[in-house]
């Protein structure tokens, strides 16, 4: 598992590339205020709208993003947002179907390498004026060189009912991401309406009680397999059961979810089609 610090100026040319304005003044009508601030022009129907960030191609070549990585802009011109592990916001503007952004600012989370590649290749990508279009679902994001950056809209997902695979597993103000010998067997959470849960601690399966109270759940005693797997495997499972054990916080923005315990160890999980 590695750790890397995300880049901020990288986010900041992120949201660049989903900014947006007011919808519905209808295309070619208002004016920009050129500032980034306030009611500006719009012709893209953004704004309002989660945009999960799909890809990036470079050269020809495609990058997938990492889970949880999503944009979404009020009419006013703010961007706020997150790249799968950072939070982000910025200033943004459209005119006609061009974006600018102004400098945004992110927290600054350690996180897994290949998250901090991702965010190097998107750096050298969004450079420059950004040709914005919208096809059905899907916002496409074009730089002068021809490079894209891909987006969807999702509806957001309930806590009952969706299975939740994890992806990342937290400690204070680190977040790593599940290592590539232990991912194809991520674990994963369903929460039942009669306060149950189950699911796959990455190696077991699991049964027990969840109690939903306002925005924590409260874990009752977990019944599970006692299967011995690879020695990865067995740390991520040590790791989720210090997760789902007695009151935790949680917390859905949209397509991930996130646990909290009172011991500080937590984890974040995404809806199915949002994995990556």
């Amino acid at each position: 598992m590695h750790k890397q610090r995300m880049a901020v100026s990288v986010l900041a040319l992120l949201t660049l590339a989903a900014c947006g304005t007011e919808s519905g003044s209808g295309a070619g009508s208002g004016s920009g205020n050129g500032d980034g601030s306030g009611t500006v022009r719009t012709d893209l129907p953004v704004t309002d709208v989660r945009w999960s960030v799909e890809s990036l191609t470079v050269g020809g070549k495609r990058s997938t993003a990492p889970a949880g990585a999503h944009v979404e802009i009020d009419p006013k011109g703010r961007a706020t947002g997150n790249l799968g592990c950072n939070h982000y916001t910025a200033d943004a503007r459209i005119d006609g179907d061009t974006v600018t952004l102004g400098p945004g600012t992110t927290t600054e989370m350690a996180c897994e390498k290949d998250v901090q590649d991702f965010e190097n290749a998107l750096s050298r990508a969004l450079s420059g004026p950004l040709d914005a279009a919208v096809v059905n679902k899907t916002l496409t994001l074009t730089t002068a060189d021809g490079d894209t950056i891909t987006l969807t809209s999702q509806p957001p997902a309930p806590l009952t009912g969706t299975t939740w695979t994890v992806t990342t597993l937290t400690e204070g103000e680190t977040a790593t991401s599940l290592s590539a010998d232990t991912r194809d067997k991520a674990p994963r959470l369903t929460f039942g309406k009669d306060g149950t849960v189950e699911g796959n601690l990455g190696c077991n399966s699991f049964h027990g009680k969840a109690t939903v109270a306002g925005s924590s759940i409260s874990f009752g005693p977990l019944a599970s397999t006692r299967k011995m797997c690879a020695q990865a495997e067995m740390d991520v499972e040590r790791s989720m059961l210090a997760v789902l054990r007695g009151k935790t916080a949680y917390a859905i923005d949209h397509h991930a979810l996130s646990l909290t315990a009172e011991n500080g160890k937590g984890l974040g999980a995404s809806a199915p089609g949002t994995e990556k």
